[in-house]
């Protein structure tokens, strides 16, 4: 009977004990949370429109361990896919929360046909990361898309459009623990959206 008293003793001093010491720290301290208005993804999503751009990033945000990238997407009617646009990033993984339009989006890992992406590509530099694009995914599973819909997609896993019924517009969240792309903030932001169009 002692001993179980001496072991529930221990126990409780144990538990006293990491309760005074406040538990861990936060991952990242002292940092800013960051907002960003739907009147500023609003501008990106009519720059995509005007420039006929698909992919921009909005920020990109040290968060301690990782930095998160907040992109927006708009991409025009598809009818079937395009050569070799299967894309997988190695080390950054994707959500996708669709705003507007409707598309089928493939998945999978198994690559056909892997290419390495230039290393000097714009989305590789800043967005996105190293990684292949390819031909195909071999049983790849099709996701009908939708206003309101997220999709997760993994570092590692192929991700492409096959059909695009007219548009389709999403915010994307990118998880970039090994901190691959550069930090991008409000200033660079507004900097960006300042340009002029592309000509």
């Amino acid at each position: 009977m002692k001993r179980i008293v001496f072991g529930i003793v221990a126990v409780a001093c144990s538990l006293i004990g990491l309760v005074a010491q406040g538990g861990p720290d936060p991952t990242c301290k002292m940092c800013p949370a960051t907002y960003i208005s739907t009147d500023e993804i609003q501008a990106y999503v009519k720059k995509a429109m005007a420039e006929r751009l698909t992919d921009q990033q909005v920020r990109d945000v040290e968060i301690g361990k990782s930095h998160i990238g907040i992109g927006v997407v708009h991409r025009g009617k598809l009818a079937s896919a395009a050569p070799d646009s299967v894309a997988e990033h190695d080390l950054v993984s994707e959500v996708y929360h669709v705003i507007e339009g409707s598309a089928t989006l493939v998945t999978g890992p198994d690559l056909i046909g892997k290419k390495r992406r230039p290393a000097d590509l714009e989305t590789v530099r800043l967005f996105n990361g190293p990684g292949n694009n390819s031909a195909s995914i071999r049983d790849g599973v099709a996701h009908e898309l939708k206003v309101g819909d997220v999709i997760v997609i993994p570092a590692g896993t192929g991700h492409w459009f096959t059909k695009i019924d007219d548009h389709i517009t999403y915010l994307m969240v990118r998880i970039d623990p090994d901190k691959v792309t550069p930090v991008k903030d409000e200033a660079a932001s507004k900097a960006y959206l300042a340009k002029p169009a592309r000509q």
